[in-house]
C-alpha cells in the first residue's frame, strides 16, 4: 500500500508543477530561466529527504548522477517549452506515453520478450495520440512545436525509467539519495543551458539597441519574472521525484509504473479546475489521456 500512496502522490503532485509552471511562464519569466528556478528547489526538496534518511556513500551514486544529464537535466529543458507551447494538459497527456517509448527502449536495447498485451497497450497509447494530434479546437496559443518538445521529453523521460529502474534492482545506494543525485546533475544541465540561453538573448538585445545597458538588468528582469510561480512548481517537482523514487524502491514496477502514468489525468483534471477555458479542454483531449494512462497500465502490469 505505502508504494500505492507514493505512485499515486507523484502523480498528482508532476500534474501540479505542470499547471504551477504554465501559471508562472505566463507572468514573464522565460523557460530556460524557469526550467533552472523549477529544478533547484526540487535538488533543495531531495537533498533534504537525503540528509533526513542520513547520506552515506555518495561515491556509490554516480550511476543515477549519470542518469540525471538525460532526466531531469535535458528533458526539464524541453518539457519546459512544452508547457509554454502546448499547454499543461496537452503536455502531460503526451508525456503519458512515456511507458510505449520506455517499452520500446526495452525490447530492442535489453532483448525483453514480445508480450501480446504490451502491443495492445501500444496500439491504446497511439490511439490516444490520434485523439490529441486531431483535436479540431485548440487554445489561440497553442503551437504545434509543443508537441514536438513534449515527446523529446518524454523520451528522455523513459530512457532515465528503464536505467533507474536497472540500477535499482542491485544497489545499496538509497532511493532519496538516487533522486537528489539525478536532480544534482540535470541541476547542472540547466543551469548551463539558461546561462548560455541568458547571454545570447543579453548579446542579440544590445545589438539590436545599442542603447540598451549590458549590466545584467535584462537577466535581473527575467530572473524575477514568475518567481513565486517556478519555486512552487519546483516544490511539487522536487516532492513528486522523491515519491517516485521511493515508490520503485518499495514496490514492483508493474504496479508503481500504471500509476506514475495516472500523472496525464491529474495534468488534465487540474488544468480543468484551474484553466479551463484557456485550455479549451474538450472530449478529444479527454479520451486521449483514458486511452494513453490505459495503454500505460497495460505496459506496466505485463512488463
Amino acid at each position: 500500500m505505502t508504494a500505492i500512496a507514493l505512485a499515486l502522490a507523484s502523480a498528482a503532485l508532476f500534474g501540479a508543477m505542470s499547471v504551477t509552471l504554465r501559471f508562472a511562464l505566463r507572468e514573464g519569466g522565460s523557460p530556460e530561466v524557469g526550467a533552472l528556478l523549477t529544478i533547484v528547489p526540487a535538488l533543495v526538496v531531495a537533498l533534504t529527504f537525503a540528509v533526513a534518511r542520513g547520506i552515506h556513500d555518495v561515491p556509490a551514486a554516480w550511476p543515477f548522477a549519470l542518469a540525471g544529464l538525460v532526466a531531469p537535466g535535458a528533458s526539464q529543458i524541453l518539457f519546459t517549452l512544452a508547457i509554454r507551447d502546448a499547454g499543461p494538459s496537452r503536455t502531460s497527456v503526451l508525456v503519458g506515453t512515456a511507458p510505449l517509448f520506455s517499452v520500446a527502449i526495452a525490447l530492442t536495447a535489453l532483448g525483453e520478450p514480445v508480450v501480446p498485451a504490451l502491443l495492445a497497450g501500444a496500439v491504446l497509447i497511439v490511439c490516444g495520440g490520434v485523439f490529441l494530434v486531431g483535436e479540431r479546437v485548440r487554445p489561440e496559443s497553442f503551437r504545434l512545436l509543443g508537441y514536438a518538445f513534449a515527446l523529446g521529453a518524454t523520451v528522455l523521460f523513459a530512457s532515465r525509467d528503464n536505467l533507474v529502474r536497472h540500477l535499482a534492482v542491485d544497489t545499496d545506494v538509497p532511493a532519496s539519495l538516487a533522486a537528489a543525485a539525478t536532480l544534482a546533475s540535470g541541476t547542472l544541465v540547466v543551469g548551463a543551458y539558461a546561462v548560455a540561453r541568458t547571454r545570447a538573448s543579453n548579446t542579440l538585445l544590445l545589438a539590436r539597441d545599442p542603447s540598451t545597458r549590458a549590466d545584467g538588468s535584462a537577466s535581473n528582469t527575467l530572473l524575477l519574472a514568475g518567481l513565486g510561480g517556478f519555486a512552487l512548481a519546483g516544490l511539487f517537482f522536487g516532492l513528486s521525484y522523491a515519491a517516485q523514487f521511493e515508490a520503485y524502491y518499495r514496490g514492483r514496477v508493474t504496479v508503481v509504473s500504471p500509476l506514475v502514468a495516472t500523472e496525464s489525468l491529474f495534468g488534465v483534471l487540474f488544468s480543468a479546475l484551474l484553466i479551463r477555458r484557456s485550455e479549451l479542454i474538450g472530449r478529444g483531449l479527454v479520451a486521449g489521456a483514458l486511452l494513453i494512462v490505459a495503454g500505460g497500465a497495460l505496459i506496466g502490469a505485463f512488463r
